[in-house]
C-alpha cells in the first residue's frame, strides 16, 4: 500500500467520522429548536401592510408611467443577458475563467475565486445586478409616503442581503474550500457553534460575537479602580478612585443608557472615557443601572427620573458636599437627563450646573434608521409581549440593532461561526455588545408610544410626575455630542432637539463615526476627528456648511469646557467614609447581576 493510498484512507475516516458527529448534533440540534418560547409574531418583521403597499405602489407606476417600468425591466434583462454571453463566452474558449468583471468592490466578496473562478464569478455579478435591480425599482416609487418608502427600502435591503450567495454553504468558496482542507471537520465545529447557540438562547438564533471566556467584568475590563457608594433598587453608584492630588470642585455624574451596560466607557485603560476623566482632575460618579426582572414591571420613566437621576444627583451632592454637580447622559440615558432637567427648572432646583448629551435624542421627527422599527406593528407587538413578560427582553433589542448593521453583525459572524467553524474572537467591544439588558414592561411603552412615536418631549406634552415639560424648559449650559455616521440616533435628529432647548450657552459637536466608536475615541489612537460651529444653531445643513474640521478626538475640546465649569481645585476625594461606606468594589455587583426569568 503506498502512502498515497493509506492518506486517502486516512481522510476517509476522518470524513465518516465527521458524518457521525454532524447526525448526533442534528438530534441535539432539533432537541434545542424545540425549547424556542412564544413570541408575538410582529416582533419578528414588518406587518404585511409595508409589502402590500409597496407592491400597490408599483402597480401605481406600472400604469402611470409604464414607460418607466418597462425601461427598468428591459435594463435590466439586457444586463443579465449580456452577464450571461460573456459567461459563456469564455468558457467556449476552453479556459476556466472569468470574463472581465467591472462590478464595484464588496468586502463580502472577498476571495479570489469570486474574481476568478466562473461559477463563483457568475453568481456574484449576477447577485450584484440582481441587488441593484431591486434598488433602483423601490428607490423609484414614487407614490409612496417618505416614512413607507424608507421601511421599504430598509427591508428590501435586508432581503437583499440575506440571499447573497456568501451566506449559503454552496456557494461560499471560503467554506468549501475550509470543508475540504479539514475532511469537513470545519463543519462540525460549525455545527457546533450553531447548536451552542441556540441552546444557550432558549430555541432562539443569535450569533455569538465574542468569546465569552475570553473576558471578565472587573478583571480585565471596567477595572478602573473605584468603589460602590449607594444602592438601591434601580441603581448602584460608583465613585472612581482620584489619580491627581487636587480635582476641580464640581463633580461629574455620568448616566448611561440601561439597554446596555456601563462599561463601554470602561472596557480597557488605553479607551476608557472614566478612566481619562479621572486622569484630568475630576471627581467622577458614573450609575450603573440594575437588570430588571419581570417583578420590575410597573416601573416606568417617573421611576427612572425620581429613584435614579433625581437620587443619584442627591447622593453625589451628599458625598461631596457640593451644592451642584455636572451631568452626562448617553443615549436614552441622555433623554432622560433632558427630562430631569425639564422638570428640575420648573421646580426652581438647579443643583445641576452643565449637561453633557452624548449621541441624544430628544425631537424624534428625526428617528435616524432605527426608525423603522418604531411603527404601530413593531410597537404594538411589543406591548402585548412586554404584558406577558413583564420587561422587554435583552435579545429583541440586541437583534433589532444588529439587524441595522445586519452584514457586519448577523451575517459575517455567522458564515465564520457556522460555516467556517471558526471560535468567535476575543472582542472586548463585541463582548460588551452582546452583554444586554432588559427593560421594565412600563418604562419600555412609555419610551416608545409617548417620546418615540409621540415626540413628546419636543412637542410640551410628555409628562413627568404628571406635568408636561418641555426642550424649552431645559436650561443648563449645553454640550452635545452627535456622531456622523451613527444609525441609532442620527445626527442631524441630535442637532434639532438641542436647537430647541431654552439654554443661552450650548456647544455642538459632530463627531466622525458612530454611535460607539465616535464615542469612545481616545486622544491618543488619533483614529476620529470632530466638526464644531460656533455660529448660530439655524438647521443640520447651514451648521455643517461652516463647521471647523478638527482631526483629532472631541474629549480634550470637551474636558476644557468642563473644567471652566467646575469650579476651583480642592484635595482629592477619596470613596468612602464613616457616612458613606463602600458597599462594593468597582464595577460593583449590578453589571454583573443575572435577572430571573
Amino acid at each position: 500500500m503506498t502512502t498515497e493510498t493509506k492518506d486517502s484512507d486516512v481522510r476517509l475516516d476522518r470524513l465518516n467520522a465527521n458524518l457521525v458527529k454532524v447526525e448526533e448534533l442534528s438530534k441535539r440540534l432539533t432537541a434545542a429548536l424545540t425549547q424556542r418560547k412564544t413570541a408575538d409574531p410582529a416582533l419578528h418583521g414588518p406587518s404585511q401592510d409595508v409589502y402590500l403597499k409597496a407592491a400597490a405602489a408599483y402597480v401605481a407606476e406600472m400604469m402611470q408611467n409604464p414607460s418607466k417600468i418597462l425601461e427598468h425591466q428591459i435594463s435590466y434583462w439586457g444586463k443579465s443577458l449580456k452577464h450571461y454571453v460573456e459567461a459563456q463566452q469564455a468558457l467556449s474558449k476552453g479556459e476556466l475563467k472569468a470574463p472581465p468583471d467591472p462590478g464595484p468592490s464588496d468586502k463580502r466578496f472577498a476571495n479570489p475565486l469570486w474574481e476568478t473562478h466562473p461559477f463563483f464569478n457568475y453568481l456574484k455579478q449576477q447577485y450584484l445586478l440582481n441587488s441593484a435591480a431591486i434598488t433602483d425599482a423601490v428607490s423609484g416609487l414614487e407614490t409612496l409616503d417618505p416614512g413607507d418608502k424608507k421601511r421599504v427600502e430598509y427591508f428590501s435591503r435586508q432581503i437583499v442581503d440575506m440571499f447573497s450567495p456568501t451566506n449559503f454553504l454552496g456557494t461560499n468558496p471560503d467554506a468549501l474550500e475550509r470543508a475540504v482542507e479539514t475532511d469537513g471537520e470545519s463543519l462540525v465545529l460549525g455545527l457546533e457553534n450553531l447548536v451552542r447557540d441556540i441552546e444557550a438562547n432558549r430555541g432562539d438564533l443569535m450569533v455569538t460575537l465574542a468569546d465569552k471566556q475570553a473576558f471578565r467584568v472587573g478583571e480585565n475590563i471596567a477595572t478602573t479602580p473605584g468603589a460602590v457608594v449607594y444602592r438601591n433598587k434601580m441603581l448602584e453608584l460608583i465613585q472612581y478612585m482620584p489619580t491627581t492630588p487636587t480635582v476641580h470642585q464640581t463633580p461629574i455624574l455620568i448616566f448611561p443608557p440601561w439597554i446596555n451596560k456601563f462599561y463601554i466607557l470602561d472596557l480597557k485603560p488605553q479607551n476608557s472615557l472614566i478612566k481619562w476623566i479621572v486622569d484630568q482632575g475630576f471627581t467622577l460618579f458614573v450609575v450603573s443601572w440594575v437588570n430588571p426582572d419581570a417583578s420590575y414591571a410597573d416601573v416606568g420613566m417617573d421611576d427612572y427620573i425620581r429613584d435614579g437621576y433625581i437620587r443619584a444627583m442627591a447622593e453625589v451632592r451628599r458625598i461631596t458636599g457640593e451644592k451642584q454637580i455636572n451631568a452626562v447622559g448617553y443615549c436614552i440615558a441622555g433623554t432622560t437627563l433632558s427630562l430631569t432637567l425639564a422638570h428640575l427648572q420648573k421646580a426652581g432646583d438647579t443643583s445641576v450646573k452643565s449637561a453633557t448629551f452624548f449621541t441624544t435624542l430628544t425631537d424624534f421627527s428625526d428617528q435616524g434608521e432605527v426608525g423603522v422599527f418604531l411603527n404601530d406593528d413593531f410597537v404594538d407587538g411589543i406591548e402585548r409581549q412586554v404584558a406577558v413578560d413583564g420587561v422587554l427582553d435583552k435579545s429583541f433589542m440586541s437583534r433589532t440593532f444588529s439587524f441595522l448593521r445586519s452584514n457586519d453583525l448577523i451575517y459575517q459572524p455567522a458564515i465564520k461561526s457556522y460555516m467556517m467553524g471558526e471560535a468567535p474572537p476575543a472582542f472586548d467591544l463585541l463582548y460588551w455588545n452582546g452583554d444586554g439588558t432588559n427593560l421594565p414592561a412600563k418604562m419600555a411603552v412609555e419610551y416608545l408610544r409617548g417620546l418615540c412615536q409621540g415626540d413628546g418631549l419636543a412637542k410640551g406634552e410628555f409628562r413627568v410626575f404628571g406635568e408636561p415639560v418641555s426642550l424649552n424648559d431645559l436650561k443648563v449650559p449645553v454640550c452635545a455630542v452627535a456622531c456622523e455616521t451613527d444609525h441609532i440616533a442620527a445626527w442631524k435628529g441630535s442637532f434639532n432637539g438641542v436647537r430647541q432647548m431654552g439654554s443661552k450657552n450650548k456647544t455642538f459637536i459632530v463627531s466622525q463615526s458612530g454611535h460607539i466608536a465616535g464615542i469612545v475615541n481616545p486622544p491618543a489612537k488619533g483614529k476620529y476627528g470632530h466638526y464644531t460651529n460656533d455660529g448660530p444653531m439655524t438647521s443640520p445643513e447651514e451648521w455643517m456648511a461652516g463647521a471647523t474640521f478638527t482631526k483629532a478626538s472631541w474629549w480634550p475640546r470637551w474636558g476644557e469646557w468642563l473644567a471652566e465649569r467646575s469650579g476651583k481645585q480642592v484635595t482629592a476625594r477619596v470613596p468612602g467614609d464613616s457616612t458613606n461606606p463602600v458597599l462594593a468594589p468597582a464595577p460593583g455587583t449590578y453589571v454583573t447581576a443575572v435577572p430571573s426569568v
